[in-house]
């Protein structure tokens, strides 16, 4: 029997527009199954564009999870968006989560943890367990990151968890975080696959389309120059 799922509007156009479902919460939901799940893996990035690795990772958090959320957020604490814009990366999401029942996609503020957190939170509820899906240099990044007081993100992993993926090496976290931070078994074959690999081949004029999902060829193609 196929999940059931809310709504959501995709207007075909070059480049597509994607329109969010009316939802009571400062996150934005583009995909979303409609039974609430008991634990929730969040997959936030910079999706420029969606790649291969994205979903490999997605589908190992499967294992440990019920739902994948693919988190595109507004702003991001590192970098800013240039190329290709929010609403575009926005429908290369969609059309990679579309043929798969436990995917999700939504908008979020911007790219902290703890506030996609706190967004998720109010869209999913208290008795939802939060688990971050993520790479090795995703992890180091969070965990380093100045919040402004020693032992921030120690108090920020009592409302979420990290699963991490080994991604050229891996992710070794500190001896008062391993009970919060756990290692996500990924298969092997995408050391290599990335967004910026991507875009490189694209510019290169080399061949690309196995590096990313075969739904989004079409809108990458079109978005990225072939």
């Amino acid at each position: 029997m196929e999940t059931p799922f809310l709504l959501y509007i995709t207007r075909p156009r070059p480049p597509r527009t994607t329109q969010p479902i009316p939802y009571d919460s400062g996150m934005e939901f583009f995909r979303r199954p409609a039974a609430t799940p008991s634990s929730l893996g969040i997959l936030p990035g910079t999706f420029n564009p969606p790649t291969r690795a994205h979903l490999a990772l997605a589908r190992a958090g499967l294992a440990q999870v019920d739902e994948v959320l693919f988190v595109l957020p507004r702003l991001f604490p590192h970098k800013s968006y240039e190329g290709v814009g929010f609403e575009d990366r926005l429908s290369l999401i969609v059309a990679a989560a579309e043929p798969h029942a436990r995917y999700s996609v939504a908008a979020c503020q911007d790219g902290l943890f703890a506030n996609i957190a706190r967004e998720c939170r109010e869209a999913f509820g208290a008795g939802v367990a939060l688990k971050f899906l993520c790479g090795r240099d995703a992890a180091a990044r969070a965990v380093n990151w100045d919040y402004g007081r020693p032992g921030a993100f120690l108090d920020m992993l009592q409302e979420f968890e990290l699963l991490v993926a080994a991604r050229q090496g891996t992710f070794e976290a500190p001896p008062e975080m391993r009970n919060r931070i756990h290692a996500l078994p990924l298969p092997s074959g995408y050391e290599e696959v990335s967004a910026t690999e991507v875009r490189s081949r694209i510019l290169r004029r080399e061949p690309w389309q196995h590096l990313v999902p075969p739904e989004t060829v079409p809108l990458v193609s079109n978005l990225y120059g072939k």
